[in-house]
C-alpha cells in the first residue's frame, strides 16, 4: 500500500487535502497560534535533537553529516516514528516545519525514514 506523506512549510496555505497536519519542529513558529495553523499535532520527538540542530544551524557540520547523524537518531529511537506512522496509515500526512528552505531542513530525511518504516 502506498502512503501519502507530503512536506510543507508551516507558512504555506492550509488546504483541505492536507489530511493530518503535524508540526515536526522542536521550536514553535514565531507569531503563530495553534488554531491558526490547524494542526493535528505538534510532535517534537521525531525532530533532530537540540544539539544536532544547533550544530547544523551554526554551520559546525555539513548538510551531509547532519543527515547521517539525524538518520542515526531516528534509527536509534524507532519508537519516535510511531505516532507519524499511525497518522500516515489512516490518511494523508502533511509534515510541517518552520524552516525557510524545505529542502535544507530535516523533513526530507524524516520523510525518507518514515516511508522506509511504513514499508517495513
Amino acid at each position: 500500500m502506498a502512503h501519502d506523506v507530503v512536506l510543507k512549510r508551516i507558512y504555506q496555505p492550509i488546504e483541505a487535502a492536507d489530511g493530518a497536519r503535524v508540526l515536526v519542529d522542536r521550536l514553535w513558529p514565531r507569531g503563530k497560534t495553534r488554531e491558526a495553523l490547524a494542526l493535528t499535532d505538534w510532535y517534537r520527538d521525531a525532530s533532530p535533537s537540540p544539539g544536532l540542530r544547533r550544530q547544523y544551524h551554526q554551520g559546525e557540520i555539513s548538510p551531509f553529516v547532519f543527515a547521517v547523524r539525524y538518520r542515526g537518531e531516528l534509527r536509534d529511537h524507532p519508537e519516535n516514528l510511531l505516532p507519524l506512522i499511525r497518522h500516515a496509515r489512516r490518511e494523508r500526512l502533511t509534515l510541517l516545519t518552520a524552516a525557510r528552505n524545505l529542502e535544507d531542513s530535516h523533513l526530507p530525511v524524516l520523510h525518507e525514514a518514515l516511508l522506509e518504516a511504513l514499508r517495513g
